[in-house]
């Protein structure tokens, strides 16, 4: 099933399920999860995912492919995905630009380095993938805290990996902020420099402000008034997609969670007129 473009989402977590279960048909457009924490559960709680996927589409967000590492893919795991995906119909797949195990998870997402080999083996990785799975994937820029080599800057380098594995892009706009202030570059050339005919979704989420220049993307705050603005931005330049506002934990009640969703909604609908002035212009 694909999205309406003009769609707003909201993450499938444990915490919210019982009250995504009780929450109105429209409350959200669409549910991402990891298919890392499903995949095999069974029991009253796989019976209420099931319920919450058959009412709504689903994406998923994976966590654990690590794409940029150099540990031989999971076949046995690409396959299990491949029938959890089609199993619940799950509308897109992505994965992290990162690698995130070396002989073992490292349960985190570290960056690649931004270099031509780089390039050239993520973007052979990805194809894989997408081969096993037999669709194509979405991978999506991540926030990083040390650059551990830049050959190119890290817009090329993101261009580059989806042009060799031909594959979409999800792009993460709290990221870009996130990294725009570590790293001290401009968020709103950075996006514009991202190849809209390839952005399949957006990610929006909030961060910890430690220091008035480092930014920690913890996904457990309200989403700031800067990454909304850069959000209006990504619509007015590359234009709408399906957005979905991601909450890991610092779970406020579900209400004030769906007047973020709403908020998404709201900045759709103040795109919209523009661009489709500008297409008939």
């Amino acid at each position: 099933m694909k999205l309406a473009e003009a769609s707003a989402g909201l993450g499938l977590r444990r915490a919210l399920m019982g009250a995504l279960r009780s929450a109105d048909a429209d409350a959200v457009d669409f549910l991402e999860c990891a298919p890392e924490n499903w995949i095999g559960v069974g029991g009253r709680l796989g019976d209420a995912f099931a319920e919450l996927a058959s009412r709504r589409p689903l994406t998923c967000h994976g966590l654990s492919l690590s794409l940029g590492g150099t540990e031989p893919l999971d076949e046995t795991f690409l396959q299990r995905l491949r029938r959890f995906l089609d199993r619940n119909a799950v509308a897109l797949y992505s994965e992290h630009l990162s690698y995130s195990a070396d002989d073992g998870h490292l349960y985190d997402l570290l960056p690649i380095p931004f270099t031509e080999e780089a390039v050239g083996h993520v973007a052979a990785r990805i194809r894989r993938v997408q081969d096993a799975l037999g669709r194509r994937i979405a991978v999506e820029n991540v926030s990083y805290y040390a650059a551990p080599f830049q050959a190119m800057a890290e817009a090329d380098f993101v261009g580059a990996v989806l042009q060799e594995a031909d594959c979409d892009l999800l792009l993460d706009v709290n990221n870009i902020y996130v990294n725009s202030i570590n790293h001290g570059y401009d968020a709103f050339e950075f996006l514009a420099r991202m190849p809209g005919a390839r952005i399949a979704s957006y990610h929006i989420a909030g961060h910890y402000d430690e220091a008035d220049d480092l930014k920690v993307d913890t996904h457990g705050a309200p989403v700031k008034n800067d990454v909304w603005a850069l959000l209006a931005e990504a619509y007015r330049v590359h234009g709408v997609r399906p957005t979905l506002l991601e909450r890991d934990f610092n779970f406020p009640p579900l209400e004030t969670l769906l007047a973020e969703v709403a908020r998404i909604r709201e900045s759709q609908r103040t795109a919209q007129p523009a661009l489709d002035a500008a297409s008939h212009g």
